[in-house]
């Protein structure tokens, strides 16, 4: 016999019932998305969250129209509880044009940022470092919202949980962290999974901790009233577990042989909606009114299946769409004046980040030690003492830092986060491949992504395999990242400062190599369009494509040559992505020959990209095979006789316009 649950005195007939109706309104969604699935109307993989609708329901109870939550790849019932529309949802599962995500996220990746819905996830605890960052805007704007940020059991062996638990505690984020445990990491046992629990690890963070029957509505939204409240008020972070069970498997399709049938069977006996129905039924509330609830919802429902199927898929021409927000138009400035005052790049980027920070009040710069510190180089010195809060200290925790960025971008603001060297992307790739470069696609351009990561690289100082590597490839290789490199102090300051304001994730490379190069300030307003190319030196018998400081390289090289007879334009690229090929192709059609001269290692790197162009748009121009420049294929070494052999120089690069010329 299913027991009958009491009921707080607070919540009035009305919101009982209405609890129910929301736990009605996901059950009778995900019972018709696996048909749907069944049926082979919904492409792709579906993971159901019946079973589980108390906790979303209860958890969502007391937010905010402003409240944002992350959720997971289980997260229709989440999406729900916080007021998607059932049928934009199941136009979006079937890939539909009119689908919440214009049919480009599916199911696992449903959002409405303007709803605070920040996105289910196919990222296993990718949504808890945005959930921080969505709560770091709302600290910074002071304006009283959180940021619920869901999660199962599974992820918080996710180093990104942990990270973005420890930032949130050290920054007292209003977050609150809420974990459904349903028993189960995929097909593995939650008690095979974990040597500590929640309620430790909670401890360990000094984060506050709370555990409730997720599977009792009015205890779940009852504590979370109560939790919301205090983590609204400044209170800090809370962990909330919550106990609960999932009744289909991990994905539709999922065998099951993990788990006994009793097992199932048991939890099957504390359905939530049952047993909310018998608390209802103590209120004074009639079977014949909760059928009547239960059967508005059903056709409310079937109608929703009904029009979704009658929706258009997405036309095959839109498939670019949405994988970048139009950038303003900007024109090429001029070259500063040569009487202008003389400043360094490292200046440039203080200037630079001060000039946003005193225009924008949505930009702020966070990342280790740029604080008080002033960053590891000294770049953001002083910036903290005029700024405050909007110069933030991080912990060492990458994953977190870029995590936060992304939902602070999605929140509206326009965050700068600093990795600290360019090698380090491996510990936080996630969060530019699958999070930031994609989330404007996926929710069919709902998602606002004006992030910026400044990072630096640079070989030459025997710095080791780990602090020298020129990865720009890497990046540029994902859609929707926009990847800038500046060679001259003003480029520096023209282009941290567009990318800024640019509406996309832009990834701003220094070479710390040239943080001291001095060269002409430009003017305040000094802006330099991100995706232009520019020819730095003119010439006539061979073109020379470098970026960074291998353009100095590159211009050196170039001298030596002409003492010779030979003539060779120098292009700077500026951007590696999106790559500006009109300069290269004009003057390759000028001087019939091509070189490419990079830091990074010659395979696969952006030479390859810029050699395939000009072979394919520039074929009849070319009167000798394109050259490549760049570092051996190798890890950069430590010693410095073999780093001099490894990385690529002046003398390299002349060498091989002599031979392209001589071809």
């Amino acid at each position: 016999m299913t027991a009958v649950l009491p009921s707080p005195p607070e919540l009035s007939t009305d919101d009982l019932l209405e609890m129910q109706r929301r736990m009605l309104v996901i059950r009778g969604f995900e019972q018709r998305v696996a048909g749907l699935y069944r049926d082979s109307e919904v492409p792709g993989f579906v993971h159901l969250s019946i079973g589980q609708e108390a906790a979303a329901v209860g958890a969502c109870w007391p937010l905010q129209a402003t409240d944002v939550v992350t959720s997971t790849h289980r997260g229709h019932g989440h999406c729900l509880a916080k007021g998607l529309d059932p049928l934009g949802m199941f136009a979006e599962l079937m890939a539909r044009d009119a689908g919440t995500n214009r049919g480009r996220g599916g199911s696992m990746h449903i959002a409405d940022p303007r709803l605070g819905v920040f996105g289910a996830n196919g990222i296993v605890a990718a949504g808890v470092p945005i959930a921080v960052g969505a709560a770091t805007a709302a600290q910074l704007r002071a304006d009283g919202s959180v940021a619920v940020a869901f999660f199962g059991d599974g992820a918080a062996a996710q180093g990104a949980f942990h990270e973005a638990v420890n930032l949130a505690a050290v920054w007292r984020s209003p977050v609150v962290l809420f974990c459904e445990n349903n028993g189960y990491a995929e097909f593995s046992s939650a008690a095979t999974q974990h040597a500590a629990t929640l309620e430790q690890r909670a401890a360990g963070y000094g984060v506050g901790y709370r555990r409730v029957d997720g599977n009792d509505v009015v205890a779940t939204a009852t504590l979370m009233a109560e939790v919301v409240a205090e983590v609204r008020a400044g209170g800090g972070p809370v962990l909330v577990e919550a106990a609960t069970y999932r009744w289909h498997g991990h994905y539709e399709g999922d065998p099951e042989r993990y788990r006994a049938p009793e097992e199932v069977r048991e939890w099957a006996e504390r359905d939530p909606l049952i047993a909310h129905a018998g608390r209802l039924r103590e209120a004074g509330i009639d079977d014949q009114r909760l059928a009547a609830l239960e059967a508005a919802v059903a056709e409310d429902l079937d109608e929703a299946v009904d029009a979704a199927r009658r929706l258009p898929q997405p036309d095959p021409a839109t498939l670019g769409d949405f994988v970048l927000h139009a950038r303003p138009a900007r024109p090429e400035p001029a070259d500063p004046a040569p009487d202008a005052p003389v400043f360094r790049t490292m200046d440039a980027v203080r200037l630079a980040l001060e000039a946003e920070l005193a225009a924008d009040e949505r930009v702020f710069v966070a990342g280790i030690d740029v604080g008080e510190g002033g960053n590891v180089f000294g770049l953001t010195r002083g910036l903290r003492e005029r700024f405050g809060d909007r110069v933030r200290d991080t912990p060492i925790s990458e994953t977190a830092i870029v995590g936060m960025g992304v939902g602070a971008a999605m929140a509206g603001m326009r965050p700068v986060v600093e990795v600290m060297y360019l090698d380090f992307l491996g510990v936080c790739f996630d969060q530019l491949l699958n999070q930031a470069a994609k989330l404007p696609f996926m929710t069919g351009g709902a998602a606002r992504m004006g992030l910026t990561v400044r990072t630096q690289f640079g070989a030459g100082r025997s710095s080791g395999s780990q602090h020298s590597q020129s990865l720009e490839a890497l990046l540029a290789h994902v859609p929707g990242l926009s990847v800038v490199m500046p060679s001259t102090p003003a480029d520096t300051y023209g282009l941290l400062r567009a990318a800024i304001q640019d509406p996309n994730p832009v990834v701003v490379i220094e070479n710390r190599l040239l943080y001291g190069m001095k060269g002409p300030q430009p003017p305040a307003d000094h802006l330099v369009p991100i995706g232009s190319s520019k020819v730095v030196r003119e010439g006539s018998h061979v073109t020379v494509v470098s970026v960074s400081r291998m353009v100095h390289e590159a211009l050196a090289a170039a001298e030596e040559v002409a003492a010779e007879g030979i003539s060779a334009e120098v292009i700077d690229l500026r951007t590696v992505a999106p790559l500006d090929m009109g300069p290269v192709l004009e003057s390759l059609a000028k001087t019939s020959r091509l070189l490419i001269a990079h830091e990074a290692v010659v395979p696969f790197g952006i030479g390859a990209e810029i050699a395939a162009v000009a072979a394919k748009e520039g074929f009849w121009s070319l009167d000798a095979p394109i050259e490549r420049v760049g570092a051996a294929f190798t890890p950069p070494p430590y010693a410095p006789s073999l780093e001099r052999a490894w990385l690529p120089d002046r003398a390299d690069i002349a060498a091989a316009i002599r031979h392209v010329v001589a071809a």
